[in-house]
């Protein structure tokens, strides 16, 4: 039977139930940190799991989502830390922003280790998965699911992308994460690190020549307006994470927990196949190539191979930082979901 608000009087004496009371001890507003617009499978999650979580809820549990980097500033690294200190109740965060903080999911960056997205399930439902999660929630931080971003691919301005000496001199916008910075130094580029909302603006004005993201995200911010050139090169991956802080969790009931643990569980599995439908359906690249008018370079894998040698001494030096025990296991769950 289902749990009721509501007062009963017993002798003259109001009771209120467990719930109702501990409803009234609750923010009226939870906040949830969300990078990109509304115009995302990302951004579409977001307002799903508020949605979801009041109806669910009935109202206890009332959450705001703040999109475009508007609750940390633009200063996107620091999200992580805003939901250590309580500031953001909930985030669906990328684990390229949350790596300073948590320099194992860096993993994730690793350049080309990840080769298709049989490896990635792999990875996140095995040990190493696993173990990630244990430690975002050592850090201050409870994570509720997965979600997705997708392989982060090559925008320019300039000219094709099809071997590393096309990238020599080119100023790329990358994130304020350390190891994209080297990954695009060893391949001769210039890196200029810069958060996303300046991002936008120094495309258009012709400061940076290029950028590295998602190609799901092309459209939704008209990088094509910008950039007529898109190389598709599956450098890195980036997984998303739903999570609560810890501080937010420890107030609420266990039946709200449960509550939002399924509801983003579910979401989050939505989100991660609207996700990938839309960067890896033929439409999308093909509307790239005749809507918006931009070149689409393919890379073979032996394309692939040159950029791995030269980002080789990247990969080593993070694999010992990260955590080679880690590494390696996620090494052999990639290598395996290989295809033939």
């Amino acid at each position: 039977m289902r749990r009721r608000e509501f007062i009963t009087f017993l002798g003259g004496a109001a009771i209120t139930s467990p719930l109702a009371a501990l409803a009234a001890d609750y923010k009226p507003e939870f906040k949830m940190s969300v990078v990109p617009n509304e115009d995302t499978a990302w951004g579409r999650a977001a307002n799903r799991f508020a949605d979801t979580v009041r109806f669910r809820t009935r109202g206890r549990i009332n959450i705001k989502n703040y999109f475009e980097g508007r609750l940390y500033g633009g200063e996107q690294t620091t999200e992580f830390k805003l939901m250590q200190q309580g500031v953001a109740d909930f985030a669906i965060g990328s684990t390229a922003n949350w790596s300073p903080q948590v320099k194992e999911l860096n993993l994730f960056f690793l350049p080309f280790l990840f080769s298709n997205y049989a490896a990635l399930d792999a990875v996140e439902a095995g040990e190493p998965g696993k173990r990630l999660f244990k430690l975002l929630e050592q850090n201050g931080v409870v994570p509720i699911a997965w979600g997705e971003n997708g392989f982060r691919e090559v925008t320019n301005s300039k000219r094709p992308i099809r071997r590393p000496d096309d990238l020599q001199g080119l100023r790329i916008r990358v994130p304020p994460v350390p190891i994209v910075v080297e990954i695009f130094d060893a391949l001769g580029a210039k890196p200029v690190t810069m958060n996303w909302d300046q991002a936008q603006a120094a495309f258009q004005q012709h400061m940076v020549d290029g950028q590295e993201n998602p190609v799901a995200l092309i459209i939704p911010y008209k990088l094509w307006a910008v950039h007529s050139y898109v190389t598709l090169w599956h450098y890195a991956i980036d997984p998303l994470i739903l999570a609560v802080s810890a501080k937010t969790w420890a107030t609420l009931s266990p039946e709200d927990q449960n509550i939002l643990q399924k509801a983003g569980e579910e979401i989050m599995v939505l989100q991660k196949k609207e996700a990938r439908e839309g960067v890896t359906d033929a439409t999308l690249v093909d509307s790239l190539e005749k809507i918006y008018q931009m070149e689409v370079t393919r890379l073979s894998p032996a394309d692939i191979e040159a950029f791995r040698g030269k980002t080789k001494i990247v990969y080593d030096k993070w694999a010992r930082d990260i955590g080679v025990e880690i590494v390696r296991s996620a090494e052999k769950l990639a290598e395996n979901r290989k295809p033939n």
